[in-house]
């Protein structure tokens, strides 16, 4: 597998404990000690400005895909590389979406949780076999990781979807998941 760009999606708060932000500047280490770049939501605030400025520190690439109407509240990130400015939310995505080789969530709220399930979502349409991982810092996922197991259980989803996606609980182990990535071999959801 070829990786270019790597997506984070993550928090752009500031009022989050130190270890959410120790475990982004360690992805954002691993990310440009490879080489690759960054694509993430724009900002300079929360998880997604600290992200970028390690990996801009390290002299690697940074592409920021902001809305305009975030980036008229004057926290775009100036230093990116490249910063597209896109009319929506929904352009934002698919942006982000089609630069990218590979999808990290880092703990964030509700926006996070919108983007990183939309490209799981696609992944089990079959619409991009790219890897997936949620960095589980401190556990931070876990209560997400019950409710899909809760709906594997249910058969709103088959079971077979747990490859979708990685529970990382460390960058060491995300890293590791990726250096031995493995395309899922998946029939579609309405196949047995």
């Amino acid at each position: 597998m070829i990786i270019k760009n790597i997506c984070v999606y993550c928090s752009s708060s500031n009022h989050i404990a130190d270890h959410f932000f120790q475990d982004a500047s360690s992805l954002g280490k691993y990310i440009a000690a490879n080489g690759w770049g960054l694509v993430y939501g724009g900002t300079n605030t929360g998880l997604m400005g600290h992200i970028a400025d390690i990996v801009l520190k390290a002299k690697s690439n940074v592409i920021g895909v902001i809305p305009r109407h975030i980036q008229a509240k004057g926290i775009e990130h100036k230093q990116c590389t490249e910063l597209i400015l896109t009319d929506d939310m929904s352009e934002r995505k698919l942006t982000m979406i089609a630069r990218s080789d590979v999808f990290i969530a880092l703990p964030g709220g509700f926006g996070t949780l919108e983007e990183i399930m939309e490209v799981i979502t696609l992944k089990q349409l079959q619409l991009h076999d790219k890897p997936i991982i949620f960095l589980n810092t401190k556990n931070y996922f876990d209560q997400l990781e019950s409710f899909f197991e809760h709906i594997f259980f249910e058969n709103f989803t088959a079971g077979k979807f747990r490859q979708l996606y990685y529970m990382a609980p460390h960058v060491d182990a995300l890293a590791e998941y990726l250096k031995n990535y493995q395309r899922p071999l998946l029939t579609d959801k309405w196949s047995d």
